[in-house]
């Protein structure tokens, strides 16, 4: 079935980039302001060309060669990719005033010029660009920038993401299951199962988007690629530790996977059930690429929950025994229990339960304090690991042009109003210019420059301050966009969404413990402690960025990209943990079934939070502040909750509160003795049952 499922799957998935998309007009909800000025833009003649700024300069001021370079640049360029009304900050509109643009201090020059989409996108004209200008005098030196300048250097960095991604993951999880194994012959089945699942998950994806009209964008593309490795093997560790030991127990390899995928498919479907509603959250979402992650990631999951519940099961039984050579699992009707470190640990932790529930805590505690660092929002312009030309571009054009220093900004609105609304504009503080535009379609456009530089608080001020003064003029039905503007609608619209998508995963994966662990008590604790391990990595993340790393702030959708990933991720680990633990407490009592849940679980978990964390560390290796944050706190949050909140606390805790762990089930009730006899305590129930 999987081959044939194959078949149509696979020349499917190679379609998945050809719907991505990271245009603004797709990712803000069609009620932002901005995305309405976006689409009316495109709707216009000549709305939808790409604006670039060429910013000239000469330390020793801009000598007459330079300015007829300027010149000879501007024509050259303005005849290859004829512009509509092209004016500089300076002129007044309607393409009169002049094409190049002069600096107080005689150091600089700058023209702008509008390239319409008929000759391409951003990514695709700005080299060409670039390349027209190199013939110049020696010394005058050239930053082409400008918003589509930005938007082309972002495209590159994505440019060719998905391979990369992919190619990455794969050598990293190949190289941990190898580690992990030390097997010539095992790791190999694991990945040809979760890669089999992560072609069926793009393909399904591209149905998806082809279907429903879901907006996939570039990040989300490699999020999925993260996912699918991620998780899925993390199920074929647990399902491959659970196989193991059953292949001690029942010398038939068949009888031994069924016993296998008793005992672990529960956990690794309730894990997988957790993340898909996690994610499905993100339906709430008003910004697009937010709300479209949550089928993305819903998908990838699915498919490999299915991958690993029946491909990757099937190909251990026909290869049978063999494929763990050279350490093969030998059938024994007496197999001896090792107590090995995790049982040694679980010994440890029995004996000093405050004293690792408060170590615990307190590690917790000091990674969380670093929340106090700059959490301020990252710039479009500090996204990138290493500034390309259009970013310093924008520093250049700041020194030379400080009235110009910010991204222009877009007004629209109704021709007979234009005046009113240009003068009102030009009156409003932080604005340093406003040039009115073309009028077509029923719109008349304004150009305004604000002062303050780009993407930041004063320069988000302006833009309210310029929103607030244009609708109050009635009738004119102004919009005010711009990249900055649309910037602000993003962050606006992620703070409210957060507000909304946070309160609903907690209460969902809340449910879904309760559901399984059949208890309250259990899944408030375990909850809790996935809460207060966001908070440390987060904390601890937050310090490095802004201490080691220098980052200058945290993108506005890490926060909630991050609390979703290690909530519905971390909890898996939990899950892995209290299931085993409830499963052993029904015949052993809470202490003994905690202590043999961690001895039997706690290598396997702690392997598969190293390769979790290993494949989202692999977006830190790409050369986007964001990514970096997202894929650096999740990989930091998985192993602190692996290695730390599961392997500890969470033993702890359950050892300090007992069988009222597992309340109001039967499990939480003391055992009835004859009369006459005095209770027992929780460590003395595996006695008495026995």
């Amino acid at each position: 079935m999987w081959v044939a499922l194959a078949t149509v799957m696979v020349p499917l998935s190679g379609k998945l980039s050809s719907v991505t998309t990271d245009r603004a007009v797709d990712t803000l909800p069609a009620s932002a302001e901005s995305t309405k000025v976006a689409v009316l833009e495109d709707s216009l003649p000549g709305g939808e060309d790409n604006t670039f700024v060429f910013v000239y300069r000469r330390a020793g001021g801009m000598t007459d060669a330079d300015r007829a370079t300027v010149e000879r640049h501007y024509n050259t360029l303005a005849q290859r990719y004829p512009p509509k009304a092209t004016t500089a900050p300076g002129g007044d509109g309607e393409g009169e005033g002049p094409p190049t643009m002069p600096s107080t201090d005689g150091k600089a020059m700058l023209f702008t010029l509008d390239v319409s989409t008929a000759y391409g996108g951003p990514e695709v004209i700005v080299g060409p660009l670039r390349e027209a200008a190199k013939d110049r005098p020696a010394g005058l030196e050239l930053d082409v920038t400008g918003p589509a300048a930005v938007d082309g250097d972002m495209d590159a960095v994505f440019d060719g993401i998905d391979l990369q991604v992919f190619l990455t993951t794969v050598v990293v999880v190949t190289l941990l299951l190898i580690l992990t194994y030390r097997s010539p012959v095992l790791w190999f089945i694991p990945l040809v199962a979760v890669g089999a699942a992560a072609l069926t998950a793009m393909a399904t994806v591209y149905l998806l988007v082809k279907g429903f009209g879901i907006v996939v964008n570039d990040q989300n593309s490699a999020l999925l690629t993260i996912l699918v490795f991620g998780v899925g093997t993390d199920y074929a560790l647990l399902l491959i530790a659970r196989y193991r030991e059953t292949l001690h127990h029942h010398e038939n390899v068949r009888v031994a996977m069924v016993h296998a995928l008793r005992g672990a498919a529960p956990a690794i479907v309730a894990s997988a059930a957790t993340v898909i509603a996690g994610l499905l959250c993100l339906l709430v979402a008003d910004l697009n690429s937010t709300s479209g992650l949550g089928p993305i990631g819903a998908a990838g999951i699915l498919c490999a929950l299915v991958a690993m519940l029946t491909l990757f099961p099937a190909v251990l039984v026909v290869l049978g025994r063999r494929i763990f050579w050279p350490a093969i699992p030998r059938f024994s009707t007496a197999v001896e229990e090792k107590p090995g470190l995790w049982g040694r640990l679980g010994t440890a932790i029995s004996r000093r339960r405050w004293v690792a529930t408060l170590g615990s805590l307190g590690i917790l505690g000091v990674l969380a304090i670093g929340l106090a660092g700059n959490t301020g929002a990252l710039r479009e312009q500090d996204q990138f690991l290493s500034a390309p030309e259009s970013v310093t571009g924008f520093t250049v054009l700041r020194q030379h042009f400080p009235e110009l220093g910010g991204q222009p900004m877009t007004i629209f609105t109704r021709p007979a109003y234009q005046e009113r609304v240009l003068d009102i504009v030009k009156r409003t503080p932080g604005v340093a210019a406003a040039i009115p535009g073309q009028t077509s379609g029923g719109w008349a456009d304004i150009s305004v420059f604000p002062t303050d530089a780009p993407d930041t608080t004063a320069e988000y001020d302006t833009i309210k301050r310029v929103r607030t003064a244009v609708h109050a003029v009635n009738g004119a039905e102004a919009i005010v966009g711009g990249p900055s503007a649309e910037n602000l609608d993003t962050e606006v619209t992620t703070s409210r969404d957060e507000k909304l998508v946070i309160p609903l995963v907690l209460t969902v994966v809340l449910i879904v413990l309760g559901l399984l662990l059949r208890a309250i008590v259990a899944p408030l604790i375990l909850m809790a402690t996935v809460i207060v391990s966001f908070a440390a990595a987060f904390g601890g993340s937050v310090f490095v960025f802004d201490t080691i790393l220098g980052f200058k702030g945290v993108d506005y959708s890490v926060p909630l990209l991050a609390f979703l990933f290690l909530v519905a991720l971390g909890i898996d680990y939990n899950i892995f943990l209290a299931s085993r633990a409830r499963e052993e407490a029904v015949r052993v009592g809470t202490r003994e079934g905690m202590l043999k849940a961690l001895s039997a679980t706690g290598g396997v978990i702690t392997s598969a939070g190293v390769v979790l964390a290993a494949t989202f560390a692999v977006l830190a290796s790409l050369p986007l502040v964001m990514l970096i944050e997202v894929g650096f706190l999740v990989a930091f949050g998985v192993l602190l909750d692996a290695l730390l909140v599961r392997s500890v606390l969470v033993p702890a805790l359950t050892l300090l509160i007992g069988r009222r762990m597992w309340w109001p089930s039967r499990l939480s009730r003391p055992v009835e003795l004859p009369d006459g006899q005095r209770p027992l305590v929780d460590d003395e129930e595996p006695a008495l049952q026995r």
